[in-house]
C-alpha cells in the first residue's frame, strides 16, 4: 500500500514537498514515480526514479522545477516542487513497480497510492 501526503494550498512561485510512504511492503527494490491528474484531464506523468535513486526521468513540465528523490531506509518517496504555477494544480499520485527500468506511461505502473491534492493559487 502506498500513501501520499503533504499536499495543500500554496501561492504561485511557492514550494511544496509531497511524500509517499509504503506500508506492508518494502519498496527499496522498486522503481517509483509521481503522476498528477487535474480536474477533467487525464493522469499525466511527472517524474520517476529507479530503486537506488541514481537514475531519474522527468516530464518537460517538471524539469528544472521539481526534484524526485527517495529514502529507502524510510520506505518513502518524495517530490520537491519549486516555482509552482497554477497549472500545477492537481491530485498527485505515487506509483511503484518491481522493475529496473523507468516508464512515463501510466499503464506500466501496477501499484498506486490514493493521491494528495496540490492547489496553486494565482
Amino acid at each position: 500500500q502506498l500513501q501520499a501526503s503533504g499536499g495543500g494550498l500554496v501561492q504561485t512561485g511557492g514550494s511544496l514537498r509531497v511524500s509517499c510512504a509504503a506500508f506492508g511492503r518494502t519498496v527499496s527494490n522498486y522503481a517509483m514515480a509521481w503522476f498528477r491528474q487535474a480536474p477533467g484531464k487525464e493522469r499525466q506523468f511527472v517524474a520517476a526514479i529507479n530503486w537506488s535513486g541514481d537514475r531519474t526521468k522527468y516530464a518537460d513540465s517538471a524539469k528544472g522545477r521539481f526534484t524526485i528523490s527517495r529514502d529507502n531506509t524510510k520506505n518513502t518517496l518524495y517530490l520537491q516542487m519549486n516555482s509552482l504555477k497554477p497549472e500545477d494544480t492537481a491530485v498527485y499520485y505515487c506509483a511503484a513497480k518491481y522493475a529496473t527500468v523507468l516508464s512515463d506511461s501510466r499503464w506500466w505502473w501496477p501499484i498506486w497510492g490514493q493521491g494528495t491534492l496540490v492547489t496553486v493559487s494565482s
